[in-house]
C-alpha cells in the first residue's frame, strides 16, 4: 500500500491530478517510465519540479520512441534544467534525436535544432504577425471573418518556429480585430451577400468560375495520406529494433532499391482469394503505386499438403482483374536453399534447437517448456541435417526458435517434417519452413520496405524483427491494418469446401459466395470493389460490414456502365391491335439519361411479352398502376398505350394471352405507368440470388447451434429457365453486363452457350426494403 502511495505522490509531484495519476499508475509500462524520468529529473533539479516542467516531463514519457530510449536522460536533463522549456522545443528535440538515432549526439547541433537558448519576445511576435497580415491584407478585408485564420497562424509560426503558440494566436486575434473591427455576424452576412450579388451582376457565362471540385477519393489518394515511414527511415517507426549494424544494412538496402517503395502481396496458394483479400491487394499494390514503387506477388508456398496449381493461376488472375500487374512473381520456395542456410546459422548462434515434443503437446496458449531447449549446438545441427535427409519421421522433431512472441507464446516452430513432394521443388525437400520463419526472411531477401499485413499478425511483429536481427540481415518494417469481414458469409477454405462437398454450392466461384471469382461471376465490377475499399479506409479497427455496403457501390458503377435492355422473367403473351404495319424497328438509347452514348434496335410487333406481375384482371388496390381490365398502360420506348379487350385462358383457367388495342401516346390520355416488354425475343436462363445464410454470423454457435451448414437459406438460388430478353443482346460475351429495365443488373454467366445465354443477377435496381 505504501509503495502505491509513493508512486501516486511522485506522479502528482509533476502536476498530474490525483485521478490522472491513478489512471497512469494502471499502465505499468508508462508508469515505470515516468517514475524513472521523475527520479532523473530530481537529480538535475534539486530545488524541485515546477508544474510547467512536470507537464513537459510527462510529454517526454508519453512521446519517447524505443529507438532513442538510450538518450532519454539527455532529454530529461534539458527539460529539468529548463533549457527545453516549451512543448515546441521538446518536440523539436525528439525529432532531432529520431533523425540521428544511430549517431552519438552532437550537442551543438542538438541545441540549435531544439531552440535551446532561444527566447522570442512579444515585440518579435508582434512584428512577425504584422508582416504576415500585410501579405494577406487584401483578402482579409474582402472575406473578413470568413477568412481562414489558421493560415495566418501557420505563417507566423513559420517565421518564429520556437514562439509560444498561445502568444502567437493572441497577437493574431488582436491585429485582426484592429484591422477589421468587432466581429458582427449580421454585418458580415450582409457584406458577404452584397459581394455575391455584385459578382452575379458582373459575371458573364464565360467569366463565372466553376466551383472547385474536391479531389475524388481513390485508392491512390488514400494511400498517399497514410503516415508510413519513408524508405530508409525504418528506424523511426515504433517498436523497430536498432542493432549496431542496422544503419549499414539500411544503407546497403537503399543502394539496391535506389530508395524505391517495395511492397508484396503474399497469399497462400491453397484457396481462392476472397473480398478480405481484395482489401489487402488494394493496400499493397495501391501503396506502392501511389509512391512510384513496385509490388511483388509472392506465393507463400511452404505447405505442399494443400497447394494446387489452379490456385496459383486464379490468384494472379484476380490480382489482374482488380487492376494490378505484379512487378515480379516470386515464391517462398524460390528461397528454400537460402532459408535452410539461415536456419543453420540460427542453430550455430544457439538461437534455435531441435525439439521432439509432439504437436498435441504444443497446443494451447501455455504449453510446457521444451526439455530440449538447452540441447548442445552441434547436436541440434546434426539432428537438423538428419531431418533434412529424411532420417527422422514426420512429427518426431521440429526446429524451434528461441524467442517469446508478444502474445506470450514461446519458441515458435521454424521447420517441420513432411514427406510430401512440392509442386515446384519436387522431392528435394522433406522439411518445410513455417510462416513465422519464412515470411520476414523472404521480405528481407526481396528488400521489402513496407511489410503490410492484417492486425492478427501484430503479435508476430516481435519475432519478425528478432529473426532478421538475429541473422544480422536487413529488417523491413511491419505495419498492421484491420482485416475486413463480411456478414452473411463464410470465408474459411475448410467451410467453403464443406459447402461444395454437401452440394449446397457448386464451386469456389458460386455467385452466392464472397470469393473474388464468385463476385466476378456474379457481375460485380472491380471498380466497385475499389470504391468499397476506399470507403472502408485503412485503420487498425477490424471491419465487419453488411453486403449491402458493397452492393451500393456496385449499383453506382453499373448505373453508368451497364447498357439498358428489356427482359421479361415470367412472360405473359400480349396481342395488340395496332393502327400500323408490324414488325417495326425502334431506336432505343443504351443509356436513356444520355442518348449520346449509343443506341440499339428493338423489334416491336403485334405480339409482345410482358411480365406476369404487370397484369391483373381486376384492379387489386389503388396503388397498382399497371395493366388491368379498364386500366391502360404505356409501353416503354414504343410510343403506344395498350388497353385490354379480352383475356384468354386455358382449361385450367390459367391466362395464356391478353388481347389489347394500341393507341399512340400522342393521342391518348397519359397512363399511370409505362412497363417494359419484349417482342421476337431470345429465350435465356436467369439466376436470381438471395443471401446464402440466414444470420449475420453463420459461425456463431449461439445463433446457429447446428453449425453454419444448418443456417443455409434454401431459397438462395432461383433459376428461371425460360426468361425472355430482347435479341439486341445476342452475341454478348461472358461477364458482359446489362441493366434489365425495371428488374435489376445482370451479367452473362460462363455457362452460356451460343444457343442460350445465362444471366446472373448482380444486384437489384435498389436496396431491398427487407434488408437491414
Amino acid at each position: 500500500m505504501d509503495e502505491n502511495m509513493n508512486i501516486l505522490n511522485k506522479l502528482i509531484s509533476i502536476g498530474l491530478s490525483e485521478q490522472k495519476a491513478k489512471e497512469t499508475a494502471k499502465n505499468e509500462k508508462l508508469c515505470n517510465q515516468l517514475i524513472e524520468i521523475i527520479n532523473t529529473a530530481t537529480k538535475y533539479s534539486p530545488k524541485g519540479i515546477s508544474k510547467s516542467t512536470g507537464n513537459l516531463l510527462y510529454k517526454v514519457g508519453t512521446s519517447i520512441k524505443p529507438q532513442i530510449q538510450s538518450k532519454i536522460e539527455l532529454l530529461v536533463k534539458y527539460v529539468a534544467e529548463e533549457k527545453l522549456n516549451t512543448e515546441i522545443k521538446v518536440n523539436a528535440a525528439i525529432k532531432y534525436l529520431m533523425d540521428h538515432a544511430e549517431e552519438n549526439v552532437d550537442i551543438k547541433n542538438f541545441e540549435t535544432a531544439s531552440g535551446v537558448g532561444i527566447t522570442v519576445s512579444p515585440e518579435e511576435i508582434e512584428k512577425a504577425v504584422e508582416k504576415v497580415i500585410a501579405r494577406s491584407k487584401e483578402e482579409l478585408l474582402e472575406k473578413r471573418y470568413t477568412f481562414n485564420m489558421g493560415i495566418l497562424m501557420a505563417a507566423a509560426r513559420s517565421e518564429l518556429p520556437f514562439a509560444d503558440g498561445k502568444w502567437v494566436k493572441n497577437e493574431v486575434d488582436i491585429q485582426v480585430l484592429d484591422l477589421l473591427g468587432p466581429k458582427d455576424s449580421a454585418n458580415n452576412l450582409k457584406v458577404a451577400q452584397t459581394k455575391v450579388k455584385e459578382k452575379k451582376k458582373e459575371a458573364t457565362p464565360t467569366e463565372t468560375e466553376m466551383p472547385k471540385e474536391e479531389e475524388p477519393r481513390t485508392i491512390t489518394s488514400m494511400m498517399k495520406r497514410l503516415n508510413f515511414h519513408k524508405p530508409g527511415e525504418n528506424y523511426k517507426t515504433d517498436g523497430y529494433v536498432i542493432t549496431p549494424n542496422t544503419m549499414n544494412l539500411i544503407k546497403k538496402h537503399l543502394e539496391e532499391t535506389k530508395g524505391q517503395v517495395r511492397t508484396r502481396f503474399p497469399p497462400e496458394p491453397n484457396g481462392i482469394l476472397h473480398v478480405g483479400h481484395a482489401k489487402a491487394v488494394n493496400i499493397n499494390f495501391g501503396y506502392a503505386e501511389a509512391h512510384g514503387g513496385l509490388c511483388i506477388l509472392r506465393y507463400d508456398d511452404t505447405n505442399p499438403e494443400k497447394e494446387e496449381e489452379k490456385y496459383f493461376n486464379e490468384i494472379l488472375e484476380m490480382v489482374q482483374w482488380l487492376g494490378y500487374e505484379p512487378a515480379m512473381i516470386s515464391h517462398s520456395s524460390d528461397y528454400f536453399d537460402q532459408l535452410y542456410e539461415y536456419a543453420c546459422t540460427l542453430i550455430k548462434k544457439d538461437l534455435a534447437y531441435v525439439c521432439h515434443q509432439k504437436q498435441e503437446e504444443l497446443k494451447g496458449f501455455n504449453p510446457p517448456p521444451s526439455p530440449w531447449r538447452k540441447r548442445p549446438v552441434e547436436e541440434s545441427l546434426q539432428l537438423f541435417q538428419d531431418m533434412k535427409n529424411g532420417k527422422i519421421g514426420e512429427g518426431e522433431a521440429t526446429l524451434r526458435m528461441k524467442v517469446t512472441l508478444e502474445e506470450g507464446k514461446q519458441d515458435p516452430v521454424a521447420y517441420r517434417i513432411k514427406f510430401l513432394p512440392h509442386h515446384r521443388t519436387g522431392n528435394k525437400w522433406c522439411i518445410y519452413p513455417t510462416y513465422d520463419f519464412t515470411h520476414c526472411l523472404c521480405d528481407s531477401i526481396e528488400n521489402i520496405t513496407h511489410s503490410l499485413c492484417t492486425k492478427e499478425f501484430q503479435s508476430r511483429r516481435s519475432s519478425y524483427y528478432w529473426l532478421c536481427n538475429a541473422l544480422d540481415i536487413y529488417c523491413p518494417v511491419q505495419w498492421e491494418y484491420g482485416r475486413l469481414n463480411m456478414n452473411y458469409t463464410v470465408i474459411s477454405k475448410r467451410k467453403i469446401l464443406k459447402l461444395i462437398s454437401e452440394g449446397i454450392i457448386r464451386d469456389w466461384d458460386d455467385p452466392r459466395l464472397f470469393t473474388l471469382t464468385a463476385l466476378r461471376r456474379r457481375g460485380v465490377p472491380p471498380e466497385a470493389i475499389q470504391k468499397f475499399c476506399v470507403e472502408l479506409g485503412v485503420t487498425g479497427a477490424q471491419s465487419v460490414v453488411d453486403p449491402q455496403m458493397l452492393e451500393a457501390h456496385v449499383r453506382d458503377i453499373l448505373n453508368n456502365t451497364a447498357p439498358r435492355t428489356m427482359a421479361v422473367l415470367e412472360p405473359l403473351k400480349v396481342r395488340i391491335s395496332l393502327p400500323c404495319k408490324t414488325p417495326i424497328l425502334i431506336d432505343v438509347p443504351d443509356f436513356p439519361a444520355d442518348p449520346s452514348r449509343g443506341h440499339h434496335k428493338v423489334t416491336f410487333s403485334d405480339v409482345i411479352y410482358i411480365d406476369q406481375s404487370d397484369f391483373r384482371e381486376i384492379l387489386p388496390n389503388n396503388q397498382y398502376k399497371r395493366l388491368t381490365i379498364g386500366q391502360p398502360v404505356g409501353l416503354r420506348h414504343a410510343g403506344y398505350v395498350i388497353s385490354v379487350t379480352e383475356v384468354k385462358k386455358d382449361e385450367n383457367n390459367q391466362i395464356i394471352e391478353v388481347q389489347t388495342i394500341g393507341t399512340p401516346v400522342a393521342v391518348s390520355k397519359r397512363p399511370k405507368a409505362f412497363i417494359h416488354w419484349v417482342s421476337e425475343p431470345v429465350t435465356c436462363e436467369v439466376r436470381l440470388y438471395e443471401r446464402l445464410f440466414n444470420h449475420k454470423n453463420p459461425e456463431d454457435s449461439k445463433e446457429v447451434p447446428g453449425g453454419f451448414i444448418t443456417d443455409c437459406n434454401p431459397n438462395s438460388l432461383r433459376c428461371i429457365k425460360n426468361a425472355m430478353v430482347d435479341k439486341s443482346v445476342k452475341g454478348a460475351k461472358i461477364y458482359d453486363k446489362f441493366q434489365f429495365e425495371r428488374v435489376g443488373f445482370f451479367s452473362v454467366d460462363p455457362d452460356s452457350t451460343p444457343d442460350k445465354l445465362v444471366f446472373n443477377q448482380t444486384v437489384s435496381l435498389k436496396e431491398d426494403a427487407g434488408k437491414e
